[in-house]
C-alpha cells in the first residue's frame, strides 16, 4: 500500500511540474509583442531588427494601403497605397518598445519624405505603424530624434492595421547574398 501511495504521489507532482512548465512556456509565447515600422527597403530594416537581442523575427512585408493580399509586384507599382514595412516581433522583457523605436529612428532618415537613400517612391516612405498602446512612446521617439538632429522629422506616426507578408524570397534577403 505504501509503495502505491509514493507512486501516486510522486505521479501528480510529476504531472503538477509538467502542467506549470507547459503553463511558463505558454505565458512567455503570449508575452511577446510586435511593432510595425516602414524605413524604406524593407531587407535593410528586417536585416538591422533581426540583430537586436529580444527580437525573435523580422518578416518583410507591407502595411498602410487599401489593397488587401498584395504582391511586390502591385505595392512597387505603387497602385496599393502600402508601404514596404518590417513587423517586429520581440521579447519586452529582453527588448522594450521605446528601444526598438530609438533605434529605429537612427536606422533611417526620417527627414526624408521621398523615400530612403537611393530607393525613392511612396513605397519608400517612413512610418511607425504604432497600435493604442505604443503610440505614446512612437511620438517620444520621433519628439527625441527632432531634438537630436535639430531638423523637422517627416516620418509619421499611424495607426497599425493589417500587415501581409511579402513572399518567401524576400524573407531573410539579406542572408542570402
Amino acid at each position: 500500500m505504501t509503495a502505491r501511495r509514493t507512486f501516486k504521489t510522486v505521479s501528480l507532482a510529476l504531472t503538477i511540474a509538467l502542467g506549470l512548465v507547459a503553463q511558463a512556456k505558454t505565458s512567455h509565447a503570449q508575452s511577446l509583442e510586435t511593432l510595425t515600422v516602414a524605413g524604406g527597403c524593407f531587407w535593410c530594416v528586417e536585416a538591422d531588427f533581426e540583430k537586436v537581442k529580444g527580437v525573435t523575427e523580422a518578416v518583410s512585408g507591407f502595411t498602410g494601403g487599401a489593397k488587401a493580399n498584395p504582391t511586390y509586384k502591385q505595392v512597387t507599382g505603387g497602385t496599393t497605397g502600402h508601404y514596404e514595412a518590417v513587423q517586429i516581433t520581440f521579447d519586452p522583457g529582453q527588448v522594450d518598445v521605446d528601444t526598438l523605436l530609438n533605434l529605429f529612428f537612427r536606422s533611417i532618415d526620417p527627414t526624408d519624405a521621398g523615400g530612403q537613400f537611393c530607393d525613392r517612391g511612396a513605397t519608400y516612405r517612413t512610418a511607425v505603424f504604432a497600435t493604442p498602446a505604443q503610440t505614446d512612446a512612437a511620438k517620444s521617439a520621433k519628439a527625441a530624434a527632432q531634438a537630436e538632429l535639430g531638423q523637422t522629422v517627416v516620418t509619421p506616426i499611424l495607426q497599425s492595421g493589417a500587415f501581409y507578408p511579402a513572399d518567401g524570397y524576400h524573407q531573410d534577403y539579406y542572408k542570402q547574398t
